[in-house]
């Protein structure tokens, strides 16, 4: 019997449980693309891996746009680093923060490492209804940071009192946590442009924060739990 199909997933040839199982094991796991087709060839489905390529495109960032008002509070205390992803043959920098208990605050892909760019992740974390105003910032000695703070204060975008720590190992906790993203980047083989690998990680940090029991009323260890949630967020009962 064929389920009520939302909106999302009209004229789509495939049922929406089909698309939602192949979207959230390619984010989730790592998996290829023609991995992922074979698995389904066992389960006697014929899914083209370009066709999982283009619901993966479609339903990434979707997911990742649909968790805003369903995450748990954040600490105010926000541990700052980014680092290098390989894009298109070229070296960029992936901005990314967590907090005191390690639940994703945010994340931006930057060309640049400079102020502007600090600046840009900054305010884009401020401005999530997700996140609390930070009270401490454990960053790294990257110098746009400081340039970058001041601006935001003068703007009335951060309070002024919110403290800086910057000392050895403050950032252990962000540092690890970079592993279980560019982990899967990898296991990709690299997107081929920058917009692609802005919706790619966008999946990846949506289905890593449903993993790390950040969504409401889900604990880290129900891993039932994290699959229903992917599929009723896109509107999958």
């Amino acid at each position: 019997m064929r389920s009520r199909r939302p909106a999302l997933f009209r004229k789509r040839q495939f049922e929406p449980i089909i698309i939602v199982t192949c979207v959230r094991w390619y984010f989730r796991f790592s998996l290829s693309l023609r991995d992922i087709k074979e698995l389904m060839a066992e389960r006697g489905l014929a899914v083209d891996h370009t066709t999982i390529w283009r619901w993966v495109q479609r339903y990434g960032p979707e997911i990742h746009r649909r968790l805003r008002g369903h995450l748990k509070p954040k600490s105010p205390t926000w541990h700052m680093d980014e680092t290098f992803v390989r894009i298109a043959g070229r070296w960029l920098y992936l901005f990314r923060a967590v907090d005191g208990h390690g639940q994703t605050v945010d994340f931006y892909l930057s060309e640049t490492r400079d102020r502007e760019a600090a600046k840009c992740f900054l305010k884009k974390a401020l401005a999530n209804p997700d996140n609390r105003p930070p009270s401490v910032l454990a960053r790294d000695g990257l110098r746009s940071y400081p340039a970058a703070i001041r601006e935001l204060q003068g703007e009335g975008l951060m309070h002024r009192s919110c403290r800086h720590r910057t000392r050895r190992y403050a950032n252990n906790r962000i540092e690890s946590d970079h592993r279980s993203v560019k982990r899967r980047l990898r296991a990709m083989q690299g997107p081929r442009s920058i917009p692609t690998a802005r919706r790619l990680l966008q999946g990846i940090e949506a289905v890593h924060m449903i993993r790390k029991g950040q969504v409401l009323g889900i604990t880290r260890d129900n891993l039932l739990g994290h699959a229903w949630v992917f599929g009723a967020l896109l509107g999958i009962r």
